[in-house]
C-alpha cells in the first residue's frame, strides 16, 4: 500500500485538474512513483529526495529532464518542487534485455545515444554536473570504508583496479551522458524511443553509456561492436577505441556492484538491495575472470528510479 502521507501530498497538488486518481506505480529502487489521471490527461509523479552518496542532486534531474523534453527524447514535465516532479505519461513499454538484444534495434538505439550526447546539452542551461566514472568509483569506495558495508573486504582490490583503469583510459570528448543505461530506462511507443529517469546525468564521456548499455543488458560480441560502430558511424573500430570501452565495461560492472553496496546502507525504498549487489558482484566477477560480452544477465529487467 502507498504511503498515506503521499496520497495526502499528491491529492493537495494546485496542478490537477479536478480530482486526481492516483494509483501506485512498481518498480523504483530509489524514488517512489504515482501515476495520477485527471481532465488534462495522464501523468507520472515520482518522489524522493537529494541522494548525496549516489551524487544524485534533484535540481540537476529536473534541469536534465527539461533539456531531454526540449530535445525530443524525454516527456514534459508540468509540475515540481523539491522533493516531486510530475511529468507526461508515456503510453509505452519498457524494452527488455531480450529487445535490446535484437540486432535490429541496434541503430536506433545508437541513434538515441547520439542524440541524447549531443542535442540535450543545447537545451541546457546554468551549472550541470559532470560524471566522471572513475571519480564516481573513488566516492563509493570511500562512503563504503566510512560507513561499513556488505563486501568490504574486497574495497582495496576495487580501488586498485579503478586506478588501473583510469591510467589506461585514453577516450577523448566530453558528451552529457545518461549514465544509468538498465532497459527499463527506454520505452518503445510503437513509433519511437524515449530515455527516461535523468538521476545520474552529467558531462563525461561516451564511452559510459556504450558500455553501460552493453553491459547492462548482456548484449552479445557482435551486437555489442554493431552498436559501438553505428554509434562512431565507422565500418572498422580501431584499437584503441575497442580498448577504451573494454574499459568502461569493466567500470560499469564495478559502478552497479558499489551502487549496490552503498545502497544497501541506505535504503530508499523497500527493495532487495543484496540480491542486486550479488548479482551485480557476480556479473563483475564473470567479465575480470575473461567471460564477459556474452553474458546475458537479466538483472536490467528492474530500473532504479523508474516509473514500473
Amino acid at each position: 500500500m502507498p504511503p498515506e502521507a503521499d496520497l495526502q501530498r499528491l491529492a493537495g497538488l494546485g496542478c490537477w485538474r479536478g480530482d486526481p486518481d492516483i494509483a501506485p506505480l512498481a518498480g523504483g529502487m530509489t524514488n517512489r512513483n504515482y501515476k495520477v489521471r485527471d481532465r488534462a490527461g495522464t501523468h507520472v509523479v515520482r518522489l524522493g529526495e537529494d541522494l548525496p552518496h549516489h551524487g544524485v542532486m534533484r535540481w540537476h534531474e529536473l534541469a536534465v529532464a527539461q533539456a531531454a523534453h526540449a530535445a525530443g527524447l524525454s516527456p514534459a514535465i508540468r509540475f515540481a518542487e523539491p522533493g516531486l516532479v510530475v511529468m507526461d505519461f508515456i503510453d509505452g513499454q519498457p524494452l527488455s534485455p531480450e529487445r535490446i538484444r535484437d540486432p535490429r534495434l541496434q541503430p536506433r538505439l545508437a541513434e538515441l545515444l547520439r542524440r541524447c550526447h549531443r542535442e540535450v546539452p543545447r537545451h541546457l542551461r546554468g551549472p550541470v554536473l559532470t560524471f566522471w566514472p572513475f571519480q564516481v568509483v573513488r566516492s563509493y569506495l570511500h562512503h563504503l570504508r566510512t560507513h561499513g558495508g556488505r563486501g568490504s573486504g574486497r574495497l582495496d582490490e576495487f580501488d586498485s583496479l579503478n586506478e588501473r583503469l583510469e591510467s589506461g583510459f585514453t577516450g577523448t570528448g566530453l558528451v552529457l551522458g545518461h549514465n544509468d543505461l538498465l532497459a527499463g530506462n527506454i520505452l518503445d511507443d510503437g513509433s519511437r524511443l524515449w530515455l527516461i529517469d535523468w538521476d545520474y546525468a552529467g558531462f563525461g564521456t561516451p564511452f559510459f553509456d556504450l558500455a553501460n548499455l552493453a553491459t547492462n543488458n548482456g548484449l552479445p560480441t557482435e551486437a555489442e561492436l554493431e552498436l559501438l560502430g553505428r554509434y562512431l558511424d565507422t565500418a572498422r573500430i580501431d584499437a584503441a577505441t575497442l580498448a577504451n570501452h573494454r574499459c568502461m565495461r569493466v567500470l560499469s560492472l564495478l559502478r552497479e556492484a558499489l551502487w549496490g553496496m552503498v545502497s544497501e546502507t541506505h535504503p530508499a525504498v523497500e527493495f532487495d538491495y543484496a540480491n542486486y549487489t550479488d548479482e551485480a558482484l557476480t556479473r563483475l566477477d564473470v567479465e575480470l575472470a575473461g567471460g564477459g560480452g556474452d553474458s546475458h544477465g537479466d538483472t536490467a529487467t528492474r530500473r532504479k528510479d523508474g516509473e514500473g
